[in-house]
């Protein structure tokens, strides 16, 4: 399929129970068709329009946010903020999903006001979908250009977006064909340890997806930031790393190069999961552990009332950190050496609402309100997550 030359995401309004955790959601619109199969790719190694530039905010010339500094909001007034990428120089852009406005957010301890610095139209509609994760790669100083996961008019998708040092240059998606639909786009994206890009998709409402290798929803892929399927993927020329995945919304790696992702499930268990390749995670023949080996069974499980996760973070201790949306927490869970789970631990239950997502930054805590209103970007001492000392 031909990449679109401009973007056309969808937006969305808060979600229903059985999606990401939210009560009171508007009446769901007619779903977009699935659409499988993949994208046309630039005939290049490389997604960067030629021209593009390599200036960059300065590093920071003023101390760090102390540790022990109480939670204070980095910036407000945000519509569904969704993702939190971070920069070479310690700054950070953030997603809206509604508003397709992509923020910037200076380096803690450097002087400088949160800015809008572009803007991907939308076409709003109820649902999950929209302006959703955004992935800077391991190269970006050399060549400054990083990644959205956005939904279009017919499907999701990804496109490569010049950063210009103080703006956006004019995206071009690299990725078509990953199916939309009210509920479950999954869209988060990151890069792993080698170097390629990481996708979790959702099954866009349509379950049997989940289990069809043609199709890409419902899994994770992984590409090359042309595009193409990445070398040494388990399906010969596809891009499919995992499947049998509902909504996958959270990745991460932790210090031995393991792949984790969060799981957002239906009515009965959320899931943590270590992501092997190649492998089946049994949506929607199982929900959580199954013990049937034709599926890998999560980590670690949680009912839907306490989680709906979202985005998650290999903490300065090693253990997983999960941001959740119907659960209104941040849960860690200690991960071992075997890749089991230890006792995980809720925190921050109720007191800043849903959260979307969780990084770590200069050693403090950020994470993502997701409450449809005023949501913020809150800078928090690690200690208010359980970060072990």
């Amino acid at each position: 399929m031909a990449g679109a030359a401009a973007l056309a995401v969808l937006a969305a309004a808060c979600t229903s129970p059985t999606g990401e955790g939210a009560t009171g959601s508007p009446a769901p619109t007619t779903a977009s068709p699935a659409v499988t199969g993949q994208t046309s790719a630039p005939t290049t190694s490389t997604a960067s329009p030629s021209g593009s530039t390599t200036a960059s905010p300065a590093a920071p010339t003023t101390p760090p946010v102390p540790l022990d500094k109480p939670a204070f909001a980095v910036t407000g007034g945000l519509d569904i903020p969704w993702s939190i990428a971070m920069l070479p120089d310690g700054s950070a852009l953030v997603s809206e999903r509604n508003t397709g406005d992509i923020h910037w957010v200076p380096a803690p301890g450097r002087p400088g006001k949160a800015r809008v610095v572009g803007h991907l139209d939308i076409n709003r509609q109820p649902g999950e979908g929209g302006l959703l994760g955004l992935a800077v790669p391991p190269d970006f100083a050399a060549d400054p250009v990083f990644y959205a996961y956005y939904t279009s008019d017919s499907d999701n998708r990804i496109a490569a977006v010049p950063w210009r040092g103080d703006r956006i240059g004019t995206p071009h998606v690299i990725f078509t064909g990953i199916p939309s639909g009210t509920y479950h786009n999954g869209g988060r994206i990151a890069f792993g340890p080698d170097g390629y890009l990481y996708v979790g998709t959702g099954e866009a409402g349509d379950k049997p997806l989940a289990q069809n290798l043609g199709s890409l929803g419902g899994k994770i892929l992984r590409i090359t930031t042309a595009g193409k399927p990445a070398p040494g993927n388990p399906f010969g020329g596809s891009p499919i790393w995992t499947y049998g995945h509902r909504n996958v919304q959270g990745l991460a790696w932790d210090g031995q190069g393991r792949m984790w992702a969060s799981e957002l499930g239906q009515d009965t268990w959320d899931e943590l999961n270590l992501i092997r390749p190649g492998r089946n995670y049994g949506w929607p023949e199982v929900e959580g552990r199954a013990d049937n080996p034709d599926y890998v069974d999560p980590v670690a499980q949680w009912r839907p009332a306490e989680m709906s996760p979202s985005g998650i973070a290999i903490g300065p201790d090693g253990a997983v950190y999960i941001a959740a949306l119907r659960g209104q927490s941040v849960w860690r869970v200690p991960i071992r050496a075997d890749g089991s789970a230890g006792t995980s631990t809720r925190h921050l239950e109720g007191t800043y609402g849903r959260i979307r997502d969780v990084h770590f930054v200069g050693g403090r805590a950020w994470i993502l309100t997701s409450n449809g209103g005023d949501d913020r970007l809150l800078s928090l001492p690690p200690s208010d997550l359980g970060v072990a000392r």
